[in-house]
């Protein structure tokens, strides 16, 4: 299947057409990233913080861990944020230096972290057991520690990670154990991070959590950065509201530049953002197999389900659903649904143009958590993905297929066994 269509060099902007060039080439749902939009967040981000002296954005790969997106972010000169050790080896394999990756794990054992240490990658711990364990086998190797300040600045409490029953991070209450750790172990802390959680909504609360990250830094002589996390919130429909970057970037340079010149000497400002890169990024097409009434509800049947795009039911997340095959059509109402044998529901109630079969369907702010999130349930295949950039759709993962499905499993006849 060849995704790059022929388009003038001059191209820059994705329509409707390229989506439906892309889904009729496409043997099933797919995927579309616009590298376009993923560049203009960056530099909007780059922007906002353009008063701070050391400034490094690592994408937060766990939101998109396509090796090719990866490369893009690196072309532009961001570090790279993981969580696992996979995400390491994906990160160094589109070409990241180990120093310009953070690894910041939660749950995981101390051989996996000691792995990625040995990479010459950034270590971020968030555990007392494992900081102290770590530092006294390894007091030579520089260590950023997870701060959890009990403040949610996130708008949904299912992914504020910064209340205080929170599996992630180290209570800012335990501070005290940090430092008689780092003592007995003459380890070197050289970060300290903080992440509140997603959607953030208001500015000032987030303010507040850095003033409290500023206190903590302060207790560790030796820092080289300070890591603000990310959960910056993107709009989801029209008019929604989203997290002012430059108001942020504005207040918290002022801020961080009075820390610095307090601290006695100018330290790197260090961001993880995931979702704001990539969300707006992404589409999501899907055919609609079937146009279905029912006694109270017209239900499009698209050929995909939760096994695809997971956020609506998982996290009851909002994703606009264009049909992009009728734009102009009349609108009407309907319940988008998946193919899945469970309850697997796109969006209910929808005024959406009027829907015939083997109408594309185009899902918006599909870039992040969305194919990351993806499995084989009921057995269907996960979907291609495709990166357009400079006017050229360029496929970047081919749609599984049943060899796929097979690759890991062994079958066992358990007859000749037994006859045996």
């Amino acid at each position: 299947m060849d995704l790059i269509p022929t388009f003038e060099s001059n191209l820059r902007v994705m329509t409707h057409s390229d989506l439906i060039s892309i889904a009729e080439q496409a043997e099933g749902p797919v995927y579309v990233y616009d590298a376009a939009k993923i560049q203009s967040q960056y530099q909007r981000l780059v922007n906002a913080f353009s008063g701070v002296e050391k400034l490094k954005i690592n994408y937060a790969c766990k939101a998109l861990s396509n090796v090719s997106v990866l490369k893009l972010m690196q072309n532009m000169g961001s570090g790279l944020d993981t969580v696992s050790i996979q995400e390491v080896l994906l990160g160094l394999r589109a070409g990241f230096k180990p120093a310009d990756i953070i690894f910041t794990p939660n749950g995981v054992s101390l051989e996996e972290i000691e792995t990625v240490a040995e990479m010459g990658v950034q270590i971020n711990i968030d555990n007392l057991s494992i900081l102290e364990q770590f530092g006294t086998k390894h007091p030579n190797v520089p260590v950023c520690i997870r701060i959890n300040p009990h403040v949610m600045a996130g708008g949904n409490s299912n992914i504020s990670v910064g209340h205080i029953d929170s599996k992630f991070g180290i209570s800012i209450h335990q501070i005290p154990h940090v430092l008689r750790i780092v003592e007995n172990t003459n380890m070197r802390i050289n970060g300290v991070h903080m992440h509140t959680g997603s959607d953030i909504l208001d500015i000032e609360v987030f303010l507040h959590a850095s003033e409290i990250l500023f206190n903590t830094a302060l207790q560790f002589k030796d820092l080289s950065f300070i890591d603000f996390g990310s959960g910056f919130k993107v709009p989801y429909r029209e008019g929604d509201i989203e997290t002012n970057i430059e108001e942020l970037g504005e207040k918290l340079s002022q801020r961080f530049k009075a820390f610095c010149e307090t601290y006695g000497r100018p330290l790197e400002l260090a961001f993880e953002p995931g979702k704001f890169l990539v969300s707006q990024a992404g589409y999501f097409l899907t055919k609609v197999n079937a146009v279905k009434q029912t006694t109270s509800t017209v239900f499009a049947q698209v050929d995909s389900g939760f096994n695809h795009l997971i956020r609506p039911m998982l996290y009851n997340s909002y994703h606009e659903i264009v049909n992009i095959s009728n734009p102009e059509g009349k609108e009407r109402f309907y319940t988008v649904v998946g193919y899945i044998c469970e309850t697997d529901t796109f969006g209910s109630n929808r005024k959406i143009a009027e829907i015939s079969e083997g109408d594309i369907m185009a899902f918006h702010n599909a870039g992040a958590y969305c194919f990351a999130m993806a499995s084989n349930y009921n057995s269907r295949y996960r979907p291609a993905e495709v990166l357009w950039h400079e006017g050229e759709a360029h496929l970047i993962r081919k749609q599984e297929n049943f060899e796929d499905l097979m690759q890991n499993q062994i079958l066992v006849d358990f007859k000749d066994k037994i006859e045996a």
